[in-house]
């Protein structure tokens, strides 16, 4: 018979990949957990993992494993929630993933409202530039720059939100204002570091800058994963930079140009496991986030002054 506190040690190595990562989640030290991993695989008289440098990796009996030990993870969560009640408690923790920017700028004040409406739930906020993992559990919510592919999700399309090509004034004095498209070769541009964008989706750049179009390429003063020091680049004026209207448009200091040749529109995303979908918690977060984004469409979308967010009444 299988052992629960085996499975989940399991799980949670499964899902992290990393040992130092597992034991700092499960409260073990290193060797105590490697230790316990070697123990399960002999019990089993089967190789779970592949370890290297990299990590530990399955192998096909680890996947065959892992499918069988989600499941009894999700019945242990739901029969623990329902045992106590807590599903239909207003109360609790819910850990919220979010691209950098857009959880910066628009989701962590709003937030605030959402708080001080329900002084028992707890939020864990991850701000992150990069994707937020739900199947390694690393969030119960999750709002992304693309429609996730993973099965087992409830995925709903949040709001749209607009980009332009921003500089300040300062860089206007400097280097000139661009008032055509292949103009861009002769200017300074801020942008991802290509080999590290997490999501095509923020892509910006290299379809404004075809070389028939734009000719000379032109120059990057400043690459970083980061759009909030983008956007602090360009208000120091050390270029131009395609950035959200929701965070450009804060204040006075940068200025939208090529408005009717630049001008991108995406996409946010809000995704969660099925089973903390059930949530009443986490459903009143999911409602709320839908509410709130809709009263700020306008803001999103570059078309109202971004200074002041709009908090739906509760």
């Amino acid at each position: 018979m299988l052992d629960w506190q085996d499975i989940q040690i399991f799980l949670e190595v499964a899902r992290s990949q990393r040992l130092t990562d597992a034991a700092r989640r499960l409260g073990l030290d290193h060797s105590t957990l490697s230790r316990r991993t070697r123990r399960f695989e002999q019990k089993l008289n089967t190789q779970l993992f592949e370890r290297s440098t990299h990590g530990y990796h399955l192998t096909e009996a680890g996947q065959q494993l892992l499918a069988h030990a989600e499941e009894m993870a999700r019945h242990a969560f739901e029969a623990g929630e329902s045992l106590a009640d807590k599903n239909r408690q207003l109360g609790g923790q819910i850990r919220l993933g979010v691209t950098e920017g857009f959880g910066t700028w628009v989701v962590a004040p709003l937030l605030s409202a959402f708080c001080e409406r329900h002084p028992g739930i707890t939020l864990d906020l991850l701000a992150l530039p990069r994707v937020v993992n739900l199947s390694r559990h690393e969030a119960d919510l999750a709002i992304t720059v693309e429609r996730p592919a993973s099965q087992g999700l409830v995925i709903s399309r949040l709001c749209d939100y607009r980009l332009r090509l921003y500089g300040s004034e300062s860089y206007f004095h400097r280097h000139g204002r661009p008032t055509r498209l292949d103009e861009l070769g002769q200017h300074r541009l801020i942008g991802y570091v290509d080999d590290l964008i997490f999501s095509e989706q923020l892509n910006y750049l290299d379809p404004l800058l075809d070389p028939a179009v734009v000719g000379v390429a032109p120059h990057f003063p400043i690459r970083s994963t980061s759009v909030t020091t983008q956007h602090a680049a360009a208000l120091q004026g050390a270029g131009l930079a395609v950035l959200p209207c929701f965070m450009a448009e804060t204040g006075s200091r940068l200025e939208s140009v090529l408005n009717d040749e630049v001008e991108i529109v995406r996409q946010f995303w809000i995704t969660a496991r099925q089973e903390q979908r059930r949530l009443a918690r986490v459903r009143l977060l999911w409602d709320f986030l839908r509410e709130a984004l809709e009263a700020n469409r306008a803001l999103l979308m570059g078309e109202a002054d971004g200074s002041t967010l709009r908090v739906p009444s509760g």
